[in-house]
């Protein structure tokens, strides 16, 4: 990067500054703990000289607080694919099945949002559309943080409900599905150029809860990509302009996700192996009635505490997930 003549090509050159962040993000804390480990070492030498109290409790401390955060990096180590360095898009989509299958969209919704929040995950919501009577027809979030994608992607598949409904008059059981989909983010997407021409744009009066919320202008935006037939909708943003950038974030990570599902299947080719990329396959159940639990379907991992993981607490299954996957 200090070579004179770097940024002549300044598409080559942000490629490069794109490797050096992912390999920044995986040195740095190893190099940081690294250090911190040997400091701890050179106490342990000491308290074996002299016993010392408050020595060995400051050594009890540092212990306490390296272990958690080297386990943390051995499970980061796992995250080895090019795209899991990168930020993420997650979206929700209610299955059939009305408001049931809605309201089961929006506490999935709810368990992201807090997933988020204790990882310490920055986000931004693009898009959220409403039910009519409950619930949410569409969410789209954007995870604007260092390896999202790669822990976020053990979350894509089918995610099955079953409960005694609260819309059921006669208090029946329901099964109920929401599908979610994870998307990399393309690091600036500055890779991922788009020509305007694959691009049909059409803007429309975006819906709401009816009453004085209603848009009265245009300012919802559809981006249809022609060359793929993808189609991107955005409409949270009272700005067209605002959801024209949310779309096209979506889209370009929407692209970028197709690109490299579409390098894997070649090189599976080309190596006679196969990997399950498991898009659109039931991945876990949440059991509210007749007991509690939440079961992954591919690891087997179990855990009866129903409400801890709608709180959010979904580590226990994204480290089963990326040590299964890594075991194959």
């Amino acid at each position: 990067m200090q070579a004179p003549e770097f940024w002549n090509d300044s598409e080559a050159a942000q490629k490069v500054v794109t490797e050096l962040k992912s390999l920044r993000r995986i040195y740095g804390p190893y190099r940081d703990l690294e250090r911190e480990v040997k400091d701890a070492e050179g106490l342990i030498a000491l308290v074996e000289q002299e016993p010392d109290e408050s020595l060995a409790a400051e050594l009890d401390r540092q212990s306490k607080d390296l272990l958690p955060r080297i386990q943390a990096l051995e499970l980061q180590s796992l995250l080895s694919e090019e795209s899991d360095t990168h930020g993420a898009i997650l979206t929700i989509h209610p299955g059939a099945g009305g408001t049931e299958s809605q309201d089961w969209a929006e506490m999935l919704f709810r368990m992201y949002t807090r997933y988020l929040e204790r990882r310490g995950f920055p986000s931004q919501v693009l898009d959220l559309q409403q039910g009519e009577e409950a619930g949410i027809k569409d969410a789209t979030i954007e995870v604007d943080a260092p390896f999202a994608y790669g822990y976020l992607k053990a979350e894509r598949g089918v995610h099955r409900l079953v409960r005694i409904s609260p819309y059921d008059a006669n208090h029946r059981r329901h099964t109920s599905f929401a599908s979610v989909f994870v998307y990399p983010l393309a690091e600036g997407n500055g890779d991922l150029q788009i020509p305007e021409s694959d691009l049909r744009i059409d803007t429309y009066r975006a819906s709401g809860a009816g009453g004085q919320h209603v848009n009265k202008t245009e300012s919802a935006i559809r981006i249809t990509h022609i060359p793929s037939g993808m189609v991107v909708t955005c409409q949270n943003e009272r700005s067209q302009h605002r959801n024209r950038d949310s779309a096209m974030k979506i889209l370009k990570a929407r692209l970028y996700a197709l690109k490299i599902e579409e390098d894997m299947k070649k090189r599976e080719t080309l190596t006679g192996g196969k990997k399950d990329i498991s898009w659109g396959s039931q991945i876990r159940s949440y059991v509210f009635h007749p007991y509690t639990l939440v079961k992954d379907h591919r690891t087997d991992l179990e855990i009866r505490d129903v409400q801890r993981v709608m709180d959010g607490d979904l580590d226990p299954f994204v480290d089963a997930y990326l040590r299964h996957k890594d075991s194959k």
